[in-house]
């Protein structure tokens, strides 16, 4: 019998004893009510080199994650379809590079920066943003940190979140993490967040499922909304 809450792409790293310790954490998974998508640096930058092997495209561009991110491409284009089609806000985030805010003294990691083009930041053209959404910019991993995007939840009367996105061991924990501190219900979608590395993408999905976020299949948020569709506004 195959255990739901388990069932995903970390059983292949993780031990039953590892597994077997985080029994507490096991729960109801769902989306939660009066949700946004929150796109994590969905930006050009990650999608440079082309799909090939991440140790490739990285001797070149050192912040692409190669295969991965074009693997996560058609799934997460169909969660962009699934949040418009039922009226969901949709929040992208992004790097600052506006030169009045000074960004190149602030990163959000510690990885070396090299030489950037004008156009690094601005969001992959399969999900370019449409005239009511919302980019924010920030100038460290999360995108709450600093920046204006509580205040539009608020405004908006958001209580939880649909993320997808990247980095899974960078940015999107950042930004879950900061998520769930700040009350809000995180569904992260497996197929839709990635990262360089195969290993950090699946222990950190690993243990943002079991401390602060519910991972759920693409097919899981199709039904859920297919079972409770959204009413539009008027």
């Amino acid at each position: 019998m195959v255990d739901k809450f388990e069932d995903h792409c970390w059983q292949d790293i993780i031990s039953q004893e590892i597994m077997d310790i985080y029994q507490p954490y096991r729960r109801d998974i769902y989306v939660g009510e009066r949700p946004a998508l929150l796109a994590i640096d969905l930006y050009n930058l990650a999608y440079r080199g082309g799909p090939k092997p991440v140790h490739e495209v990285v001797k070149e561009f050192k912040s692409a994650c190669g295969v991965h991110a074009y693997d996560a491409i058609e799934p997460t284009k169909e969660l962009f379809a699934l949040a418009r089609a039922q009226g969901l806000p949709v929040f992208y985030t992004t790097s600052e590079t506006r030169k009045e805010v000074q960004p190149a003294s602030v990163h959000a990691t510690n990885r070396q920066i090299s030489r950037m083009d004008e156009d690094d930041y601005e969001i992959y053209k399969e999900f370019a943003p449409e005239p009511d959404d919302i980019v924010i910019y920030k100038e460290r991993a999360s995108g709450f940190y600093g920046t204006p995007l509580i205040a539009h939840l608020t405004r908006l009367g958001i209580s939880s979140l649909i993320v997808c996105g990247e980095s899974t061991s960078g940015c999107v924990r950042a930004s879950v993490v900061d998520a769930y501190s700040n009350g809000y219900h995180v569904s992260i979608v497996e197929e839709c967040v990635f990262d360089r590395s195969i290993t950090s993408h699946k222990v950190n999905l690993f243990d943002l499922h079991h401390k602060y976020a519910d991972v759920m299949k693409l097919a899981e948020v199709k039904q859920h909304f297919n079972q409770q569709p959204l009413k539009k506004a008027v």
